[in-house]
């Protein structure tokens, strides 16, 4: 789910076209001239960037959000050239942040504001003529070929936002999900390839440039600690989560070999990666009534029925998320955000309706763009959209540099800690489920799977989407390999494999719109972990006494306090410290995580005694 972040430093990349870059030199000039290198220099150069970034965000963010919502060759010529301009400014002045950062004597604000400026691109251009127009027309293509993508079912046109919710349609046969995901990875991904190679190569000469050893350490450099040190961080939190994995990895491959026999899903090795009810595998939670055990597998309700039952439509399905944050403290949404919205897909345009929250303005002109379906999937989407335009407005009297989350897995952790609170308490609380519904101590165990299928299910896809383009910017993943590098990287990580055979005229990871759409994924890991982190955190703070995965703190204003005290830090001082200020920790941990689901290890190790685990 990808945020719209109006730093101009996240903006750079998702358009593009004809640029201003013939303007970079004299620009440079004039700030040599007016900009001395001293500290007060440096200041008074920040001071100048983040008002000329702020102003120019402003503008770009209306022209990204026309052509999300309404996909036209002029719109895409629009966004093209803004975003060639943005990719020009951004790295002219990254480069010259570089410069100013070596002056001794920096206050400690200026040095983090030129560390930002300088880490902040997610694809650089290299200074050179024509540079940032090519990697923006290329970009902008990527956007608005995924935007229009369509695969097929039983031989029919299928558009993108239709096929997802096909994948996880249990009547469908075998026959018919290798029909989508084959469809939908030949005719997204594969027409990418080039186009792809040719644009990641311009970034990587680009953030070569700006000093880095490659795109992939650029990447790794905005988390306040070295690249490498960065990357063994993830490992290790992933390794504290990792058997969770496993175990869940055995027993769903057990219970799709009961279903569909050992031609279609062999009883040991890796999984088919069509059959797990999502078109990249990423979350399960689409299958979970075939794995539900009996008794225990019933949670006796069903959310999207709950939601069909109470007559919720598309806009009082955010009301109801809304009024989540509202229990918390937080003022209402902006009557702007009701009116500017993209709710539904309309039916007269092309769209992105991947789902994003957007704080056009940087200061209250929040809004969300989705295509909202009446299901449980979409209810909790909501609520995690939202979490980003709270986060949003939280920060918005931040210095224009600092508009961002502590770290990106910050800004996505939040809504998700508040989705976890969508349990049958609270359920209970906004009249969607009656107190007699709630489902009995007995009913943990399918609680707590359900949501595994999609929370514990992810995390390898989380971590090895970034893996493999930090194989690719390195060089580790050859270009010949492209396709190979990703699929080796599925078996090893999620221990899936495609439904059909895949060749190297193939691009499979260009079906992710984050791939195409450059948007690093890494964050989503870190998301997983933390939104457990700062779910137990809230859970303490609001004295639940309970199991922790049924904990609700719908309602408690001293939670919404604490939360709001980090939040509105945005990125003002590095991220530990945004952790300690709500957590009272320091280091990003997996164990919060591992606790929630303890109940369910020990289950799931009982059911797959004498399983093979693994492949």
């Amino acid at each position: 789910m990808k945020l719209l972040c109006t730093s101009l430093a996240a903006l750079a990349i998702a358009s593009a076209a004809p640029a201003a870059a013939q303007n970079a030199a004299p620009a440079a000039a004039t700030a040599d001239a007016a900009y001395p290198m001293t500290p007060q220099g440096a200041a008074d150069w920040v001071a100048m960037v983040e008002n000329e970034m702020g102003d120019f965000g402003v503008e770009y963010a209306r022209v990204s959000w026309v052509n999300s919502t309404y996909i036209t060759p002029d719109t895409d010529a629009l966004a093209a050239k803004y975003g060639a301009q943005a990719t020009e400014m951004s790295v002219r002045y990254a480069n010259e942040a570089a410069k100013y950062a070596q002056v001794q004597g920096l206050d400690a604000d200026v040095a983090r504001k030129l560390d930002i400026l300088r880490n902040g691109i997610v694809m650089p251009a290299p200074v050179r003529d024509g540079a940032a127009t090519e990697l923006n027309e290329i970009a902008t293509s990527l956007n608005s070929q995924y935007g229009k993508g369509k695969g097929t079912l039983d031989g029919q046109e299928i558009s993108g936002s239709d096929i997802e919710a096909e994948m996880g349609n249990l009547e469908r046969t075998p026959e018919e999900y290798a029909e989508m995901w084959t469809s939908w990875h030949d005719n997204v991904g594969a027409p990418m390839r080039d186009d792809y190679l040719r644009m990641t190569a311009i970034a990587n000469e680009g953030a070569k440039e700006l000093g880095f050893a490659d795109l992939g350490a650029m990447w790794r450099s905005n988390y306040d600690m070295d690249p490498d040190q960065f990357a063994a961080e993830t490992e290790r939190m992933w390794q504290e989560v990792k058997p969770l994995y496993m175990a869940l990895h055995t027993y769903v491959r057990s219970k799709l070999n009961e279903k569909y026999g050992d031609a279609v899903q062999p009883a040991t090795g890796p999984i088919r990666a069509d059959l797990l009810g999502n078109m990249w595998a990423q979350e399960w939670g689409n299958i979970y009534p075939l794995v539900a055990p009996a008794g225990a597998g019933d949670i006796g309700y069903d959310l999207t029925e709950l939601i069909e039952q109470k007559g919720l439509d598309e806009i009082q399905m955010v009301r109801t998320g809304e009024q989540f944050f509202s229990s918390l403290g937080f003022a209402p949404l902006p009557g702007t955000f009701w009116e500017r919205s993209q709710f539904v897909k309309p039916r007269d345009r092309e769209v992105v309706c991947h789902a994003s929250a957007w704080d056009v303005d940087n200061v209250d002109d929040l809004r969300i763009k989705m295509c909202i379906k009446k299901n449980a999937d979409d209810f909790v989407t909501i609520h995690h959209e939202l979490g980003h335009n709270y986060y949003q407005r939280a920060y918005n009297k931040q210095d224009y540099l600092y508009l961002n989350g502590a770290n990106d897995g910050f800004h996505e952790a939040i809504g998700d800690m508040v989705a976890l609170s969508i349990t049958p308490e609270y359920l209970v609380q906004i009249d969607m489920l009656q107190p007699n519904q709630v489902p009995g101590t007995d009913k943990d165990i399918g609680l707590l799977l359900r949501q595994a299928m999609d929370k514990v299910a992810f995390l390898p896809f989380g971590l090895m989407v970034d893996r493999y383009r930090w194989g690719l910017f390195d060089g580790s993943i050859p270009a010949g390999e492209l396709n190979k590098g990703w699929n080796d990287l599925r078996l090893e990580y999620q221990g899936i494999v495609p439904p059909v055979a895949r060749d190297e005229t193939k691009f499979d990871a260009g079906a992710k719109y984050h791939v195409p759409g450059n948007v690093p994924y890494t964050r989503y890991f870190l998301a997983r972990i933390l939104q457990f982190q700062f779910f137990k955190a809230a859970c303490d703070q609001a004295g639940w006494d309970g199991p922790l995965h049924r904990c609700s703190f719908y309602g408690n204003e001293e939670v919404g306090k604490n939360l709001n005290a980090m939040l509105e830090m945005g990125a003002s001082k590095p991220w530990p410290d945004a952790l300690e200020a709500f957590t009272g920790e320091r280091q990003m941990s997996g164990e919060a995580m591992v606790e929630y689901f303890a109940p369910l290890k020990a289950w799931l190790d009982e059911q797959n005694a004498g399983k093979t685990e693994g492949w």
